[in-house]
């Protein structure tokens, strides 16, 4: 392995503790059946005088999804004569970043990549990328034109590694006709634990559940935030790399206590990880209540069209929480530089061309993930949209009223993927009944954290 740099040997190394990456989840992260396209051309060399610089960019965005992204590329490439941009689905977020990896020592990789955001603290550690902040610094882009709860996530210290692409967060679901029936105000969405739990209980009649949410590692993380509170040690792995996961904090454990009571008290149903089964259940109106992020709207209003209304909420809370909100989930696009200067110069123009409130408000419409650019909300096409999807707005004024701390910057660690899982099997001890809250949460917290420690003697090598 001596032929091997630095680089190359970090990232190998990286690699074994992040094996068993689990995908994002959201079902918009590409589907594991689909089978990717071959990989880019390698482009190792400077376009010739003349000649369009080629920017190939690995995403994972599959179905409608990817024809969005398919036009976007269309349309820019169309813009201008300089670039060209090739766009190649690699499967899932896992499936690219792993390729990725591989790629790395040959250079066959390519100039822009889609990250889970989860997968932040080992994009900076692998050292393989150019820093967004680079290139907004030499152009002197203006960043206020964006989102900055959105910004937050992916800003680390101080500077924005990626560029915020597909990004969304968690709202409450509910069906409307099942509140009037139950003798609940429908415009009156339950807002605290203490109000789902009372809500579930009226609805819960006909063979009928109040609720069910999908066992996903993504909300126990939001509802931290929600609660102002700290995932992990170290200002969230902020402040300095994480050594110490918090779940079996009162935060957790308070949230898994409200949960599981509605379970022993028949309110909610416990229909496993996929959120896909909590939205058909949904649906169908077998449960009134349930989470999913807000990139589903669209399909979630749809599927219940003709059936019954749906209401949106904020992120249920404690009653007693301290100021919080929610963290930004999705993916974001990263500038490798072991690609040559004008590729990646050629990818920053195609970042800012995404940027722009035209671009995005298609996107946002076209597949229901947050405009990242403020003006895109001035956009006919998203003024239209909210008015045909009014729920929208729910989503909107709950990234707006997030407050920004260390809590809803969200956590940064290098074994997230793992982390998730871990979290989603405590979930489920408590669930189940074989473990109390505290005994389950602490169980996994020790795991991560030891896996933590793992990851940060790898990265100190």
């Amino acid at each position: 392995m001596k032929h091997l740099n630095k680089k190359s040997m970090l990232l190998l190394l990286l690699a074994f503790v992040m094996m068993f990456m689990a995908a994002c989840g959201n079902g918009t992260a590409g589907n594991a059946g689909d089978k990717p396209a071959a990989g880019g051309a390698e482009n190792k060399e400077a376009p010739k005088a003349g000649e369009p610089v080629k920017v190939v960019w690995w995403h994972s965005m599959s179905g409608e999804l990817g024809k969005a992204v398919d036009k976007l590329v269309a349309d820019f490439n169309a813009s201008q004569k300089n670039v060209v941009v090739e766009a190649v689905f690699q499967g899932t977020y896992d499936e690219s970043l792993n390729k990725m990896k591989a790629s790395m020592d040959s250079k066959s990789g390519p100039a822009l990549i889609q990250v889970y955001e989860i997968g932040s603290r080992f994009m900076i550690d692998s050292k393989a990328i150019t820093p967004m902040q680079k290139f907004i610094d030499a152009d002197k882009y203006d960043v206020s034109q964006l989102e900055e709860n959105i910004l937050n996530y992916y800003t680390v210290d101080g500077k924005l590694n990626s560029m915020p692409f597909n990004t969304s967060n968690p709202i409450l679901y509910y069906n409307k006709d099942a509140f009037k029936a139950a003798g609940l105000d429908p415009e009156k969405p339950p807002v605290t634990y203490e109000e789902v739990a009372e809500a579930a209980k009226k609805l819960s009649k006909d063979g009928k559940a109040g609720a069910s949410f999908a066992i996903y590692g993504w909300f126990m993380e939001q509802f931290f935030a929600n609660q102002g509170a700290e995932l992990l040690n170290n200002g969230n792995g902020r402040t300095s790399p994480a050594t110490e996961s918090l779940l079996g904090s009162d935060a957790g454990v308070n949230t898994m206590t409200w949960w599981k009571q509605m379970i022993d008290d028949k309110t909610m149903l416990n229909l496993g990880r996929k959120t896909d089964d909590t939205k058909k259940a949904f649906a169908a109106g077998q449960i009134a209540m349930t989470l999913d992020t807000t990139a589903s709207l669209r399909g979630i209003v749809s599927a219940a069209e003709g059936k019954f209304q749906v209401g949106t909420a904020f992120l249920p809370k404690p009653k007693d929480a301290k100021d919080g909100g929610v963290i930004v989930g999705g993916a974001s696009l990263y500038i490798l530089n072991n690609r040559s200067e004008a590729e990646q110069k050629g990818a920053w123009e195609f970042i800012k061309f995404l940027t722009d409130p035209k671009q995005q408000a298609y996107w946002h419409v076209n597949t229901g993930y947050f405009p990242i650019t403020k003006k895109a909300y001035d956009e006919q096409l998203v003024k239209d949209n909210l008015t045909k999807y009014p729920q929208f707005k729910t989503a909107v004024d709950q990234l707006h009223q997030t407050k920004a701390n260390k809590a809803t910057q969200g956590a940064v660690m290098g074994v997230f993927p793992e982390a998730r899982q871990l979290t989603e099997g405590a979930i489920e001890e408590v669930l189940n009944g074989k473990k109390s809250p505290k005994e389950a949460l602490d169980g996994a917290a020790k795991e991560i954290s030891s896996k933590l420690a793992q990851y940060n003697k790898t990265v100190a090598k």
